[in-house]
């Protein structure tokens, strides 16, 4: 049977509390050659997860969106990756947070710490003064570190880099991305849902993510994480949806812009800069990851000049520049508690064994 190793390692893994539910992709050389979902959206028994199924995509909305929407905004002109924060966006005007560049921040070297809670101020103030208040919360934060000195994986920067996007394009931020960027590539199943309403369009399924202590509910068709939340749905670090279609799409996009075999909304030399930049110490490129050894989710065969991300909800992506290939693993590991960690076992994994499995299929060597 072709991808026995991968339909096993997903089954078992569902079975056994790694994951609720998960949908696993692999394409090599521009083609899905594998897509699949087990397991269920929620627990006890609801729905068999699908390809058809949304997932919060959490961390993903990084390189996804905002990283994606800066590649489009740097090949128009508007802005490149030296440009500091402080032109973007008024706010940081004259504050230490201006001389942040583009890089810095989406290469988690601005000097930001990782996270603050800032939903329980946020949330008590009306939807429409949030994002105003959040600027002067950044503008507050004292920084960790001297910017380009040491790597921090940090919400807070795409935080501040969504208000320099917004603040320079005039327009709403999932609104932009939308228009600009998934539309052009034709990832429809890629958005960032309303928080008003079901949240996922009629019809279709929302793997459910945790049961929220502060909420009180468990959370289907709404983001999981709380500052994006009390935000209205929409930042820079968190809030996009997507299905492992939409996903793989928009990777493989990437990936044949890279290799200049595509007319999308930016530029192969674009893609490769964001790809090899590295401004500072650590793993980081802009927007994206890079494998660490030993030890990486991406597992033994990714190359080392291959690219990724993961989500706190138990999403992940890699990308392979040099053999074509990429991988999607959505899952809604949360569902089981924001403590279940099985998955920083399981992602390495799935990865082998489904490159093993393309290599028995005889579609590339490892």
């Amino acid at each position: 049977m072709m991808f026995r190793r991968v339909r096993e390692a997903m089954a078992g893994a569902a079975a056994r509390g790694v994951f609720p539910g998960g949908v696993a992709l692999a394409a090599c050389r521009g083609a899905v050659v594998f897509e699949e979902g087990f397991g269920r959206a929620r627990l006890p028994d609801g729905p068999p997860v699908t390809p058809d199924t949304l997932f919060d995509l959490a961390s993903l909305t990084k390189p996804l969106a905002t990283a994606m929407a800066c590649m489009t905004l740097t090949d128009e002109g508007a802005l490149g990756p030296d440009t500091p924060l402080g032109s973007l966006a008024p706010v940081f005007s004259g504050t230490d947070k201006a001389p942040l560049t583009v890089a810095r921040l989406l290469g988690h070297s601005a000097g930001f710490p990782a996270w603050r809670p800032y939903y329980r101020e946020l949330v008590l103030l009306p939807l429409e003064a949030r994002k105003a208040r959040l600027g002067e919360l950044l503008v507050r934060e004292p920084l960790e570190y001297a910017p380009g000195t040491a790597t921090v994986y940090s919400d807070l920067g795409y935080m501040a880099l969504w208000l320099g996007i917004e603040a320079l394009t005039g327009v709403p931020f999932d609104r932009f991305v939308r228009s600009r960027v998934f539309g052009p590539l034709g990832a429809r199943d890629v958005f960032f849902p309303p928080e008003k309403g079901p949240g996922a369009p009629p019809g279709r399924i929302s793997a459910a993510t945790e049961n929220c202590p502060v909420r009180g509910r468990v959370v289907e068709g709404k983001v999981h994480d709380l500052n994006c939340h009390a935000l209205g749905g929409v930042c820079g670090h968190a809030g996009l949806f997507g299905t492992a279609r939409g996903v793989g799409r928009l990777a493989r996009a990437l990936l044949a812009a890279a290799h200049g075999r595509a007319a999308g909304p930016f530029s192969a030399e674009t893609v490769r800069m964001f790809w090899t930049s590295r401004p500072g110490p650590g793993s980081h490129v802009l927007g994206f990851d890079t494998p660490t050894r030993p030890g990486s989710s991406s597992g033994r065969y990714f190359s080392d000049g291959s690219v990724g991300h993961l989500g706190f909800t138990g999403t992940s992506l890699w990308i392979d520049p040099e053999r074509e290939v990429v991988m999607a693993l959505l899952t809604n590991r949360v569902h089981l508690g924001a403590e279940n960690g099985e998955i920083r076992v399981f992602r390495p994994e799935f990865h082998d064994a489904a490159w093993e499995d393309m290599a028995e299929a005889g579609l590339l060597t490892i």
